[in-house]
């Protein structure tokens, strides 16, 4: 599923390429992908509106919308929910791609008109006044579009969240660390692969419980959070990290050499050095 890195490098792809054009038709028709509007009913509200603006926190991203013709009150929020492996695709009138969102890894290829892209895997679609398009592509069509999205159940943005927040949310239960960083209401933005890396980073088993954390432990937690999803921002997505590749039977600590663990903890398969993260 894509995490906070993947995320941002599909806002990031709106905010180069598709703010400030006009929005000339709208393809909403997919009745799932686009939940819980009718056909026609995203497309009624947007037409003759720009993206104005592309935001993020946690998972969850969404687009401010202008006011249609000189009306300056703005328009409704788009929101754009990647799901499991979704990836927005933006055209410039010249056929140009920009594009982000789920780690392609091989998967489903580089560039919008690859043969494994099929039309129909475009779950929603803005085609702009000047010809070209945005397109939410998504093979598994478990993304989700929708109008002004309730965003309150969300913690903080895991990239954005102070040490001394942090530090009260995690540690206020009993639960494992590692489940404490994939409730997307205690932080927003941590999925599997993340916490795998900032614990790995910490030097922190993903079974200790959060609320035995040292005021040390938790300053490390947060520190280590911030540099693995800054490095992974800045390399495209969280398959990049140290330890990622390491996370496999008979696979090895890069640091010290020990074999890797594994169990399930917070619902998801764990990896981690049980001679360093303790």
């Amino acid at each position: 599923m894509p995490e906070l890195p993947e995320v941002e490098s599909a806002r990031a792809a709106i905010e180069r390429a598709g703010l400030r054009r006009r929005i000339a038709d709208v393809d909403d028709t997919d009745s799932w992908e686009c939940r819980p509007h009718a056909p026609g009913e995203i497309r009624d509200v947007l037409v003759g509106r720009m993206l104005t603006g592309a935001f993020r926190r946690g998972k969850s991203m969404w687009c401010e919308t202008s006011g249609v013709g000189r009306a300056r009150t703005p328009g409704p929020v788009l929101g754009l929910h990647l799901g499991m492996s979704g990836r927005i695709l933006i055209t410039s009138p010249r056929g140009d791609l920009t594009e982000g969102g789920d780690w392609v890894g091989g998967r489903y290829g580089e560039g919008g008109s690859a043969p494994e892209r099929k039309p129909v895997w475009d779950r929603f679609t803005l085609t702009f006044t000047d010809g070209g398009t945005l397109r939410l592509f998504d093979k598994r069509r478990l993304g989700r579009v929708r109008l002004d999205p309730d965003l309150s159940a969300l913690g903080p943005d895991a990239e954005q969240v102070g040490a001394d927040e942090l530090a009260a949310r995690v540690s206020r239960s009993r639960a494992p660390v590692k489940a404490r960083l994939l409730d997307q209401s205690v932080i927003a933005g941590v999925g599997n692969l993340l916490a795998d890396e900032t614990l790995w980073q910490a030097r922190l088993s993903p079974q200790r419980p959060a609320d035995e954390l040292s005021a040390a432990e938790l300053a490390t937690l947060h520190e280590s959070l911030h540099e693995a999803t800054r490095a992974a921002i800045e390399h495209g997505d969280v398959h990049t990290g140290e330890v990622i590749e390491f996370r496999g039977r008979g696979r090895h600590c890069p640091r010290c050499g020990a074999e890797m663990q594994t169990a399930t903890v917070g619902g998801r398969t764990t990896w981690w050095c049980p001679q360093e993260q303790r």
